[in-house]
């Protein structure tokens, strides 16, 4: 196999986690290259509902730091919109998400408990009978196809490169450390190297000898055709995540997951009709003024979830030169905050602005083998899904 000219950092992913890393770096004058094995943000980073507030994480600060800023720091538009209106159908979910906000509480974020009437002020496809609903004076979303786009231009712009379309097969290994990416166009060289595959993030580390456990899942999304613009476009809750989008779109996902094969084949998940019927279902409970619009399409991506739901960022104890990351189904609006998490991890040897000791690797050493079947994470064969 061929050697291609590599670069000093070599990143395995071109999805928000491994773009907005290869921003980082290059910008801090970094040699970096990231193959993608199909074209930037064609999975989860590029399918999801572009929430960008995550108060259960260490990254939060940084998240909510960042975010803001983010059009002016790429130099592209990620359709950014600040702040957060979550509706709680039930009394369980008002209860739910009122322990969420303890964090931001502490930080001195603001929110407030909205009632009915200055609900429908804001969101005025809710209907009447809610429990309540938490306005976030901070948070946000954006838009992913945007993001992702952005996050591989800037990189660019500051000297990284982009190798799409190239699928990698393999390591190369010398000296107790990884000299080389083997992929279908030859061997890229690398003095460290950045694993941030999505779902391919376990097969890849696992071939390192250290595997990062995940479980595949399929994640999908509902778009109906265009409504006027609500005062907040901003609204999530009843177990669904999502947004209005500028051109007036209700793009919405949510679980409950399908459990996965990870596909041999590179082609995407379909979308699921049952699953499509969920989502719609949960859409109109939280929003029935919108009962008369029609769905227009359905999105699938593939998610991998951590067994515990959080994140992993860390170094390999085989390989100290390689880095894994997966965000565990929460990538896209962390993205910000982990690249930059990353980019110290590589450069400087540690995070410098959050303690993500609860992110390392080692926490699963003593993980039961059949920690899938023990959770209930039964996969489909990916026969019964096509």
């Amino acid at each position: 196999m061929s050697e291609i000219s590599g670069a000093s950092v070599v990143i395995v992913g071109g999805g928000v986690t491994g773009l907005s890393a290869g921003w980082w770096l290059a910008q801090s004058g970094v040699d970096v290259l990231v193959i993608e094995k199909g074209i930037v943000g064609w999975e989860a980073s590029g399918r999801n509902g572009g929430g960008c507030t995550h108060m259960q994480s260490p990254l939060f600060l940084e998240e909510q730091r960042l975010w803001p800023m983010m059009d002016e720091l790429l130099g592209y538009p990620t359709e950014f919109m600040p702040h957060r209106i979550r509706i709680a159908a039930t009394e369980e979910q008002l209860v739910l998400y009122s322990r969420g906000i303890a964090t931001s509480r502490q930080h001195g974020y603001r929110y407030e408990l909205l009632d009915g009437k200055q609900l429908r002020e804001l969101v005025p496809l809710a209907g009447e009978d809610i429990a309540g609903a938490y306005y976030y004076h901070f948070g946000g979303h954006a838009n992913p196809h945007r993001t992702v786009q952005a996050y591989a231009w800037a990189m660019q712009d500051h000297g990284g490169r982009l190798f799409q379309n190239c699928a990698v097969t393999g390591f190369r290994t010398e000296g107790g450390r990884v000299t080389g990416v083997k992929t279908e166009r030859g061997v890229f060289g690398c003095d460290q190297l950045l694993i941030a595959a999505g779902p391919h993030t376990g097969r890849f580390s696992a071939m390192l000898g250290q595997e990062v456990p995940v479980a595949i899942a399929r994640a999908e999304m509902i778009v109906t055709e265009p409504l006027p613009l609500m005062a907040h476009t901003g609204v999530d809750g009843n177990g669904l995540y999502g947004r209005q989008t500028l051109r007036g779109n209700l793009a919405y996902g949510g679980g409950p997951h399908e459990w996965l094969e990870l596909p041999d084949a590179d082609a995407p998940a379909k979308p699921s009709t049952p699953l499509m019927n969920h989502i719609g279902r949960r859409l109109l409970e939280m929003m029935p003024r919108a009962a008369q619009v029609r769905i227009i399409r359905s999105w699938a991506g593939i998610i991998e979830n951590t067994p515990d739901g959080r994140p992993v960022i860390d170094r390999l104890s085989t390989f100290p030169n390689v880095v894994v990351a997966t965000m565990s189904s929460v990538g896209f609006g962390l993205s910000p905050a982990s690249g930059h998490a990353i980019r110290d991890l590589i450069v400087d040897g540690a995070c410098g602005f959050a303690d993500i000791s609860s992110f390392r690797l080692g926490r699963f050493d003593k993980l039961e083998p059949d920690w899938r079947e023990l959770q209930g994470w039964n996969a489909l064969a990916m026969e019964e899904i096509a």
